[in-house]
């Protein structure tokens, strides 16, 4: 007899082309299929959609798949039914008709799976086909939208407990998604009322990707990011802005250099996004300019860069959204260009933030603090001199190999490889949550600076802070000098006022108050206005100070202050000028060539390229006839494995990684062909 086991590496290869699952699939799906509920957290392009998929085939009633991506429901059902699999959605872009049509089949059990968004849940037409319907498997992606610490909170997630309740039989709950802190996950499993879970972190580093970091001034912006993408005119990418106005004006000054670019944004009209989404998705425009509503609207796999604008407002946004390129698994980069105005533009926005009228004052409180918390970790990253990989992973208290099970109370519980944030979290839970979140916050800094090697420095080799040097500055006198400053004005004024006291101003607001008495008054009057501010901002950004929130921010001492009254008080700032090391620049518009590829792969020959790009016309060419995305045909990880390969016959094809036995009866013959005809050259 076949166990579950077995039974699932058989459909894994027969529906998808693989010979086996990734890290952390296996044990996921083997769970479900022993009806437990599970919570997986998947970097993205890790594969966590295989993990239900998997799952659907083998079990005898219907999966449901709750999604907020609505713009997406078509290609993820259009690639279920490409590998053989049966599936549909029902969402508000369907007729009343064609809703009914599609609820008649699945209750005629013609489907395995069916997608819905969460506000569907909520509807009496569908609440009673699930009366109706054994319903197997409800998966809910993107999970961490149920929590309101997470970046893309939304309210309908939280009425998808009851939704598991009104269920004449509760199915097995698996809940998915790629970016959640320990305490996110937490919110998870309490909030969507998980069953002692089956809980799998496979880590959240993307090797394939290479993170690049540039300090920019915002007039340089513009012509650095055009000229980028000319030099990669047969590379799909996306450029995020933080407005719609800067989207629209990045997009036509890209079009006027004579590149085919599109504008995405919430203000346009359904249509216009909806062109512009699928032009992008189908190969007909290289480059998606556009503010983060594009966010969670694309699945494209062959992305191969993901340039920022702005500096996004979270490290969870930017992961997010960063890792929308090399979802295939081959080399992707990904550009951030910031400035100092970036930051004050993000705290800006905070400030004025919309009140959430459901949330007590305390809790308002508690997530603004939350948010401020979220921009400072951005902040650090942006200022690192450490390995940008390195600040990722260590964000998410994650060290690349923890696998943490998490009991029904939620809490971490068992792991061989519990990370430093993770342990310091679960020991200081007693804490309130502007204290407990302030004490995570220096963990995560600290953990930050921590050292992998023997000479304090961990290298990925796969990021432009490991590729270049870094010149530093001992500013120790500087940072002791502002701390005396904050004490003699007793945290009562904003960073202007601290400036200029330092500074010696002979501004007559300073000499009116008596500042110009003070010990610290003129103690740093050699320094630029310049310096001063940057070493100001880096303190706050690592805890010695804290800037409180409003119209006029004061200064304040923060939780680390006492560090910079010891003896051995040592302080360190970048310096904005870098020493190029490798081929990749921190300042030419170039700045690319080899850079990101993966750790471990090796690079193609010329003769495989030219494969490449021919097997990839022929896939524009299948995809138009069929009317749907390139990437649903076969990845760009396919096509280069058949142009390594260069498969003859069909046992040859089934090889070729990604292809299972759909693919090949439907594309094998015209690939093996091209193949064929390009061989006899």
């Amino acid at each position: 007899m076949i166990d579950a086991s077995d039974q699932a590496l058989a459909a894994l290869k027969q529906y998808f082309g693989y010979d086996s699952f990734r890290q952390g699939q296996a044990g996921l799906v083997e769970a479900i299929l022993e009806e437990r509920d599970v919570l997986g957290v998947m970097p993205t392009g890790a594969g966590k959609s295989i993990c239900y998929q998997v799952p659907a085939t083998l079990l005898g009633g219907l999966t449901i798949v709750i999604s907020p991506l609505i713009s997406l429901m078509r290609d993820q059902v259009d690639a279920l039914n490409d590998v053989g699999i049966s599936a549909a959605f029902v969402n508000g872009t369907q007729s009343a008709d064609e809703q009914g049509t599609v609820l008649s089949q699945a209750t005629r059990g013609d489907f395995r799976m069916l997608y819905v968004a969460p506000e569907r849940l909520e509807t009496e037409r569908f609440r009673s086909f699930c009366q109706r319907v054994p319903i197997d498997l409800v998966t809910v992606d993107e999970a961490h939208c149920v929590s309101q610490w997470g970046q893309d909170f939304r309210s309908s997630y939280l009425g998808i407990s009851d939704f598991l309740a009104s269920l004449p039989s509760r199915p097995r709950v698996a809940a998915f998604t790629a970016t959640a802190t320990e305490r996110v996950r937490r919110d998870i499993v309490a909030l969507l009322g998980l069953r002692q879970p089956e809980v799998t972190v496979t880590g959240f580093d993307r090797p394939n990707l290479y993170f690049d970091l540039m300090k920019m001034p915002s007039k340089n912006k513009n012509p650095w990011i055009i000229a980028y993408a000319k030099d990669h005119q047969d590379e799909s990418g996306i450029v995020y802005c933080a407005t719609r106005k800067e989207t629209e004006a990045l997009a036509q000054e890209l079009c006027r250099a004579g590149l085919k670019a599109a504008a995405y944004h919430g203000g346009m009209a359904p249509d216009e996004r909806n062109r512009a989404q699928r032009d992008f998705v189908e190969d007909n425009t290289p480059v998606v300019v556009a503010t983060n509503a594009f966010g969670m609207g694309i699945d494209k796999s062959n992305v191969r860069y993901v340039i920022h604008h702005n500096m996004p407002e979270s490290i969870e946004a930017y992961y997010q959204e960063a890792g929308r390129a090399g979802r295939d698994g081959e080399p992707g980069r990904c550009t951030l260009l910031w400035n100092e105005s970036d930051i004050v533009t993000r705290r800006r926005l905070l400030d004025s933030d919309v009140v959430n009228e459901r949330l007590s004052p305390e809790e308002h409180e508690a997530v603004r603090f939350s948010k401020r918390r979220l921009l400072g970790a951005m902040i650090g990253y942006c200022r690192t001199t450490d390995c940008l990989h390195r600040y990722m992973t260590r964000y998410f208290a994650d060290d690349g190999s923890m696998q943490d099970r998490i009991g029904k109370d939620g809490q971490a519980v068992d792991s061989q490889h519990i990370s430093r944030g993770e342990s310091d979290h679960a020991a200081n839970a007693s804490l309130g949550p502007k204290e407990g979140e302030q004490l995570r916050t220096n963990q995560l800094l600290e953990a930050g600076r921590s050292s992998a090697d023997g000479d304090g420095k961990f290298s990925c080799g796969n990021c432009s802070n490991c590729e270049s040097t870094f010149e530093t500055i001992d500013v120790s006198r500087i940072a002791q000098t502002i701390s005396r400053c904050v004490h003699d004005l007793n945290q009562s004024f904003g960073s202007g006022k601290l400036v200029a006291v330092l500074r010696g101003s002979q501004a007559q607001e300073l000499i009116s108050r008596g500042l110009d008495k003070l010990p610290s008054y003129g103690a740093l009057k050699d320094e630029t206005q310049a310096r001063v501010r940057d070493v100001l901002s880096q303190m706050a950004t690592d805890g010695f100070l804290s800037i409180s929130e409003g119209r006029m921010p004061i200064v304040g001492f923060g939780p680390r202050a006492g560090e910079t009254a010891q003896p051995d008080f040592h302080y360190e700032i970048k310096r904005l000028e870098i020493r190029k090391t490798t081929a990749v620049s921190q300042a030419a518009p170039d700045a690319g060539g080899e850079a990101g590829v993966g750790l471990g792969s090796s690079a193609p020959t010329d003769e495989e390229d030219a494969l490449f790009e021919r097997l990839r016309t022929l896939r524009r060419e299948i995809a138009r006839e069929l009317g749907m995305p390139p990437y649903i045909v076969f990845s760009d990880k396919a096509l280069r494995d058949m142009a390594r390969l260069q498969p003859q016959t069909d046992a040859q094809f089934l090889a070729v990684n990604g292809v299972g036995q759909k693919k090949l009866d439907q594309y094998g013959k015209r690939f093996m062909e091209a193949i064929g005809s390009f061989r006899a050259q």
